[in-house]
C-alpha cells in the first residue's frame, strides 16, 4: 500500500504529506507481510487495484465485489484491518502535516500569518481601526467553552490514543529534517512499534463502557493535552500583540472547559446522583494533583537562596504565616535560606489538605492562585523573572482555566422526567395533563418562588431527582460554585418547563441562606417547532415574576441552548439550518427588549447533519452580534478526537475559536441590508425542503427501510457508549431514535441522507419562485448560505450513491419504493450546488479538503462492498453469528476512520 495515485496532484506544500503517505503506507505493507503473510498483502493490492480503478476508470462496481467475494467472516475482517490501518496512517500523515504547515507560517513571520490564527485575527482588526484600548477593554468579555459530552458512536480506546501519539511524536520530531540517519531509524522503529501494537490491540472495548470509563476518556483530552497547551496559548497571543501593535497587553482567562460526562442524565439511566458526586471528586482529584506535580518541578527551580537575592516583603510573611497553619510541614533544613522553596512545601501540603479535606485546606483556587501571584511578583522585582518566573506565570494560566474543577459540570435532563415527577406530587397525571402552560406556570409559581414548599414524593422519579439536587448543593460547598455549569432541560417547551426545574431544585435543598437558587437554568430547543417557538417561551419567562426575580440574581445573564442533531432529524437539515439561525436573531431581540444579556450554546455535534463544520465558518455565518464576546459549544467523539487528540492541533483548535470570537465581536460584519430580501427566500427553501423531508421520512414503511437499508441493527449492538440508542420505554419510531445513531447509520451506508435530503427540492422551489439570480448572490455574498452550500457539498463528496444502492437493495420490496426517490433528490441537490456556486465539480473552491477525501474514498469502498455482504449473510442467520458480527463491527470502525465521521 506504498502508491498514491498518480492522477491526484499535490499542491507544492503539501508535496510532503504525500511523501509521508506513500512512506507510511509501505509500513502498512510491511506490518501486513509480517502480521498476516505476503499473499495476504497481495491480496490487498488486488483489491486496492480494483477499487483505484472503480473511482478513476468507471470500472463497475461488480470488479471489486468479484474480487471481495467468497471471504470468511475471519478473512473479511482481516480486510477490513488492512484499509482500516492504512486510513491510521493517512489520518496521522495529514495532522502531522497540518502541525508542518503551522510551523512553515510561524517561521514566515508577520509576512505570512496563517488564517484563522491568533497573528491573522488582530491584523484584521487592527485593518479596522481597532487599538490597543478597545482591545483590551474587550479581552474581559472574552468567554470561551468547548463542552466535552460522550459520544454513543465513537470513543478511541485509551490505549490506542497512546500509541497514535507516540507515531506523531515519531514524526513531528523530523519535520525539520535534521534528524541523522541513526536518529530518523530510531523514529521508524518507534513509529512501527507503536503501529504494530496498534494493530494487535482491539479497536473497541467487548464490554460496553461505563460513565467512569467516558469520564477517563475525556480525561484524557483535560489531563494530558489541553492542561499542557493552555499557557501556550496565552503566550501565543502575547506573541501575536508584540508583532501586531508592539506591545503586550495584560491577560484575563479566555477559555475554560465544560463537561456533560457524569451529568448528562436525558435518557441514561446510568448517570444520577452518585455520577455527579463522583465526576466532580474525580476531576478535582485529577487537577488538583497535577497541581502538587507541577509545584514539585518548581520547587527545584526555585531555589534561590536570600544570601545571593533579596524576596519580597509580602512573600516572606506569607511563609512566616504558613508556619502557623502548618507546623506539621518540616522543610530540610538545608532549604532554610530558600524562602520560594519553604513556601512552595507549604503549598504543596495545603494542595494535599484540599484533596483530603484535611486542615490548612485551600478554600478555592483563588487562594493557590494568589500564592502563585505572590511568588511571580516577588521574582519581577528581584531579578527573577528569568529565573523562574516563566514556569510559575505558565501554572498561574492553568490554575485560572481550570481552577479546582478542572471543567465545569453541566446536568441535562429531558422535560417530561420533571413533568411526571411534579404531576405525582401536585394532583396526578390526569390534573397535571390536563393544564396548559398558563395553568401549569401558575400552579408551580409559589413552589418555583420559595412561598409555599414542593410536596416530596415517595416514587423512585421523585427521590433521583431531589437526589441529583441535592447532589448539587453538596457540590456547591465542596466545590465552588465555578465547578458546576447549567442545568439544561431537553425538549424544553414552555416556560413552565424552567419553572418546574426552579421548583425541584428548592425542594432538593439547593438554595443560598438569603433564598436564591444558585442555579443558571438553561432551556434546549431542539426541535423545529420548539425553534419556532423559542421567542414565545423565552417572552413569557422573562416575563414570568418568579423567573425574572430569580434572573436579577443570576446576574440578569440567560443561557439558551440551541439543538442542531434533533432539529434536522425532525426537519431535515436546510429547515433545521435556517430555524437556527432565525431563532438566534429573534431570540436575541426579545433579550435586548428585556435587558438581560443572552448566551448561546450551541449544541454541536460531529457530523454536518448535526451542526458540525469549522469553528471559524460557523462563527463567521452566525448572525451579527450573536457571538459578543461569548463562544459555548459542545464538542463530542471524533470532533474531540480529531481537534484535541494532539497538543500542536489542540492549540491550533483553540487558537482558530479565540480569534474568530474576537473578530466576530470587536468588528462584526457590516448589517448587509440584502437580507431583508433573502430572508423570505430562504423561508422557501427551508419550508419546501421540510416538506420534502418530512415526507420522505414519514411513509409507511419507511422505518422498516431504515432499519434494513442501513447497519443500525450493528451499531445498536456495538459497545460504544453508557447511553441507550433510544430512550427506555420506546419504540423505534423515528421520533424517539437518537439523532446520534440515526446520523452514524446513513454515513455507514454511503447515503449520508441527514446531511442532505430535501435540499435540491427547496432550492428548485425558490427556483420556481423566480429567485435563481438571488439564490446566486446569497451563495456569493452571505455567509449562512454560502457556509450552508459548502457543507453540503462536503457531504456529498463523502458519499456513495452506487454503494448506498447495494444497501438499500437489503431492504428487498422496499428498494423500488424508497431508493428512487433518494437518486432523484441527490441529482436535483447536485444539480443546484454547482450551478449555484459556480463549480463544475463539488469542493472546486477547496482543494485541501477534496484531496483529503480523495485520498481516502477507494480505500473506504472494498470495506462497504464487505459490510453488505456480511450484513445480509449476519441477518439470514437469524442475527445469532458473532464472527459475522464482529466483521461487521470491524467493517463500521473501517468506514468511520475513512470518512471521519460517525455521529
Amino acid at each position: 500500500m506504498n502508491e498514491y495515485r498518480s492522477s491526484i496532484e499535490f499542491a507544492s506544500p503539501d508535496l510532503p504529506l504525500r511523501d509521508d503517505v506513500r512512506r507510511l503506507g509501505a509500513l502498512v505493507g510491511d506490518l501486513l507481510v509480517e502480521q498476516v503473510s505476503a499473499a495476504f498483502l497481495d491480496d490487498v493490492e488486488d483489491v486496492r487495484t480494483r477499487a483505484i480503478a472503480r473511482r478513476e476508470n468507471q470500472a463497475p462496481l461488480s470488479e471489486l465485489a468479484d474480487g471481495l467475494a467468497g471471504r470468511t467472516p475471519q478473512q473479511a475482517e482481516t480486510m477490513v484491518r488492512a484499509f482500516s490501518t492504512y486510513f491510521q496512517v493517512v489520518n496521522i500523515a495529514e495532522r502531522v502535516h497540518r502541525i508542518r504547515r503551522r510551523r512553515d507560517y510561524q517561521r514566515a513571520g508577520t509576512a505570512g500569518a496563517q488564517p484563522d490564527g491568533l497573528q491573522d485575527a488582530l491584523q484584521h482588526l487592527k485593518a479596522q481601526g481597532v487599538g490597543l484600548d478597545e482591545l483590551a477593554q474587550w479581552l474581559p468579555r472574552i468567554d470561551i467553552e468547548p463542552v466535552f459530552t460522550a459520544h454513543p458512536t465513537e470513543a478511541v480506546r485509551r490505549a490506542l490514543l497512546e500509541k497514535e501519539q507516540l507515531m506523531v511524536a515519531s514524526l513531528v520530531d523530523n519535520l525539520d529534517g535534521q534528524r541523522t540517519p541513526g536518529e530518523a531509524a530510531a523514529d521508524a522503529a518507534r513509529f512501527r512499534m507503536a503501529l504494530t501494537a496498534s494493530w494487535q490491540t482491539t479497536d473497541s472495548s467487548p464490554v460496553r463502557p461505563t460513565v467512569d470509563d467516558e469520564r477517563e476518556h475525556v480525561g484524557f483530552y483535560l489531563v494530558q493535552v489541553l492542561y499542557r497547551v493552555i499557557p501556550v496559548l496565552y503566550e501565543s497571543l502575547q506573541q501575536a500583540l508584540r508583532d501586531t501593535y508592539g506591545e503586550e497587553l495584560p491577560l484575563p482567562r479566555l477559555l475554560r472547559f465544560g463537561t456533560w460526562v457524569g451529568g448528562d442524565m436525558d435518557g441514561n439511566p446510568n448517570v444520577d446522583a452518585h455520577t455527579i458526586r463522583n465526576t466532580l471528586d474525580a476531576q478535582r482529584q485529577a487537577v488538583l494533583g497535577r497541581y502538587q506535580k507541577e509545584l514539585l518541578q518548581l520547587a527545584s527551580l526555585l531555589s534561590q537562596s536570600t544570601e545571593r537575592v533579596g524576596v519580597s516583603d509580602a512573600l516572606q510573611a506569607r511563609v512566616a504565616q504558613y508556619h502557623q497553619l502548618l507546623p506539621q510541614v518540616q522543610s530540610r533544613p538545608r532549604h532554610a535560606d530558600m524562602p520560594y522553596r519553604l513556601l512552595n512545601d507549604r503549598m504543596r501540603a495545603r494542595l494535599q489538605a484540599t484533596l483530603d479535606d484535611g486542615e490548612g485546606a485551600y478554600a478555592g483556587p483563588d487562594e493557590l492562585i494568589e500564592d502563585l501571584q505572590l511568588i511571580l511578583d516577588s521574582l519581577r522585582a528581584n531579578r527573577g523573572e528569568h529565573a523562574g518566573g516563566f514556569a510559575v506565570q505558565r501554572l498561574l494560566w492553568r490554575v485560572k482555566t481550570f481552577g479546582f474543577h478542572l471543567a465545569r459540570l453541566d446536568v441535562r435532563q429531558e422535560s417530561s422526567v420533571h413533568a411526571r415527577a411534579l404531576a405525582t406530587v401536585l394532583g396526578g397525571d390526569a390534573a397535571w395533563d390536563s393544564l396548559d402552560t398558563v395553568g401549569r406556570a401558575r400552579l408551580l409559581a409559589p413552589h418555583a418562588s420559595g412561598d409555599a414548599p414542593l410536596p416530596k414524593g415517595d416514587d423512585e422519579g421523585n427521590q433521583r431527582l431531589d437526589a441529583v439536587f441535592a447532589a448539587l448543593a453538596d457540590a456547591r460547598v465542596r466545590h465552588g460554585g465555578d465547578a458546576l455549569g447549567s442545568y439544561i432541560i431537553s425538549m424544553a417547551h414552555d416556560r413552565s418547563d424552567v419553572l418546574a426545574v426552579l421548583a425541584l431544585a428548592r425542594r432538593g435543598g439547593l438554595v443560598e441562606a438569603g433564598g436564591a437558587v444558585p442555579l443558571d437554568i438553561a432551556p434546549l430547543f431542539e426541535t423545529v417547532d420548539d425553534l419556532k417557538r423559542g421567542t414565545a417561551t423565552l417572552r413569557d419567562l422573562l416575563a414570568d415574576p418568579v423567573y425574572r426575580a430569580h434572573l436579577r440574581a443570576r446576574d440578569d445573564v440567560q443561557m439558551v441552548m440551541l439543538g442542531y442533531s434533533d432539529s434536522s432529524k425532525d426537519g431535515g437539515i436546510a429547515a433545521s439550518r435556517w430555524g437556527l439561525q432565525r431563532a438566534q436573531v429573534e431570540l436575541m431581540e426579545v433579550a435586548a427588549e428585556a435587558g438581560i444579556r443572552l448566551t448561546f450554546f450551541h449544541g454541536r455535534g460531529g457530523s454536518i447533519s448535526r451542526g458540525g463544520g469549522k469553528t471559524t465558518h460557523a462563527v463567521d455565518a452566525s448572525p451579527r452580534g450573536s457571538i459578543d464576546g461569548r463562544l459555548r459549544v459542545t464538542e463530542q467523539g471524533e470532533v474531540i478526537h480529531r481537534k484535541y487528540g494532539i497538543r500542536a492541533l489542540a492549540l491550533r483548535s483553540l487558537e482558530q475559536a479565540t480569534g474568530a470570537v474576537l473578530r466576530a465581536s470587536l468588528r462584526p460584519r457590516a448589517a448587509e441590508p440584502r437580507e431583508d430580501d433573502w430572508r423570505p427566500v430562504m423561508d422557501v427553501v427551508a419550508g419546501s425542503s421540510s416538506e420534502v423531508y418530512r415526507t420522505f421520512v414519514g411513509q409507511s414503511g419507511f422505518m422498516d427501510y431504515f432499519r434494513t437499508a442501513t447497519p443500525i441493527d450493528v451499531i445498536e449492538r456495538m459497545t460504544l457508549g453508557s447511553r441507550p440508542s433510544r430512550r427506555l420505554g420506546q419504540d423505534a419510531a423515528l421520533g424517539n431514535l437518537r439523532a446520534i445513531p440515526w446520523v452514524f447509520a446513513w454515513s455507514q451506508a454511503r447515503a449520508v441522507i441527514p446531511g442532505w435530503y430535501g435540499v435540491g427540492s427547496g432550492l428548485q422551489a425558490a427556483v420556481d419562485a423566480g429567485h435563481e439570480q438571488t439564490l446566486r448572490e446569497m451563495a456569493r455574498d452571505w455567509p449562512f448560505f454560502r457556509t450552508f452550500l459548502d457543507d453540503i457539498a462536503m457531504v456529498l463528496s463523502k458519499g456513495d450513491i452506487t454503494i448506498a444502492e447495494q444497501f438499500s437493495l437489503l431492504s428487498g420490496d422496499l428498494h423500488g419504493r424508497f431508493f428512487p426517490q433518494v437518486q432523484r433528490e441527490l441529482e436535483l441537490t447536485r444539480h443546484w450546488l454547482l450551478a449555484l456556486m459556480d463549480q463544475q465539480t463539488l469542493l472546486d473552491h477547496d482543494a485541501r479538503l477534496s484531496l483529503s477525501i480523495r485520498l481516502r474514498n477507494p480505500y473506504v469502498d472494498p470495506i462497504s462492498v464487505l459490510q453488505v455482504d456480511l450484513l445480509q449473510r449476519w441477518r439470514e442467520s437469524g442475527r445469532e453469528d458473532d464472527e459475522l458480527l464482529r466483521a461487521l463491527v470491524a467493517c463500521v470502525n473501517g468506514v468511520s476512520q475513512g470518512v471521519q465521521n460517525t455521529g
